[in-house]
């Protein structure tokens, strides 16, 4: 089953074209990462995916209904079935763990408060994370505050979830903490289109990695096969460069 299907998607930023006539389909319980240099592309196609962005022509379908579908014309519908975190981790400040993580079930889907905080406890526990429900954003390390807004992105119940470089703000000792967090929920079965520059781990947790230039998909295919023996000269050239950089 496809859960994300996207056709010749094209996006304009002014006079500078961002997506090139995009292809790419997502089936269910996969793992997509794009990589790609920074300007590619990448965190742009997730946006659109999102409707965070409008984009100029193509179609993007949602378990083969168009996100333009009447039925997504309250976006937060969409939001609820596509979940997405991105490497700010955006808590509001003056609300607790707790308060963060049950806001959108409880004000934006009607999610009755003990439904919605018991969803909320049942995630902080899956994710070690249980002892900080009351407490504040500011009280919590960078990859615990990362953590939460990956639980706050579940709370939901996503059919898909979408992360950008969920790890780039993340001092690297605390990197392998939120890694370990998305592997879980791989082997949970959650569908995934991951924007990443760590390397290793998309080689290790995708089930497709696409290599992302000027907007376009130039390659994709499993990571054995990327990573190892690339065709495109130009993905060669991006991965050598990360392997002498020691990133891969």
């Amino acid at each position: 089953m496809t859960r994300i299907r996207i056709d010749n998607l094209t996006k304009y930023y002014g006079d500078t074209l961002v997506l090139d006539a995009v292809d790419l389909a997502v089936g269910e319980h996969e793992v997509v990462c794009l990589i790609g240099a920074s300007g590619s592309g990448k965190s742009t196609l997730l946006r659109c995916v999102n409707k965070l962005v409008p984009f100029d022509h193509g179609t993007i379908e949602l378990d083969g209904v168009s996100i333009d579908d009447e039925r997504f014309r309250n976006s937060n519908e969409l939001y609820k079935r596509i979940g997405i975190v991105f490497q700010a981790y955006n808590l509001f400040p003056h609300l607790n763990v707790l308060q963060n993580i049950t806001l959108a079930p409880r004000k934006v889907h009607g999610t009755p408060r003990q439904e919605s905080e018991e969803r909320a406890h049942e995630l902080l526990t899956l994710f070690g994370m249980e002892q900080f429900a009351k407490s504040y954003p500011e009280q919590l390390s960078g990859g615990q505050q990362q953590r939460v807004a990956i639980v706050r992105a579940l709370a939901n119940n996503p059919d898909v979830l979408m992360l950008d470089e969920v790890t780039a703000a993340l001092d690297p000792e605390l990197i392998g903490g939120v890694l370990k967090i998305i592997r879980e929920l791989k082997e949970q079965g959650m569908t995934m289109i991951i924007v990443t520059h760590e390397m290793g781990f998309a080689r290790d947790v995708a089930d497709r990695v696409c290599f992302l230039e000027g907007g376009r998909i130039l390659e994709e295919g499993p990571p054995s096969q990327l990573f190892a023996h690339p065709e495109n000269p130009r993905t060669r050239q991006f991965l050598q460069r990360i392997i002498e950089a020691g990133r891969l």
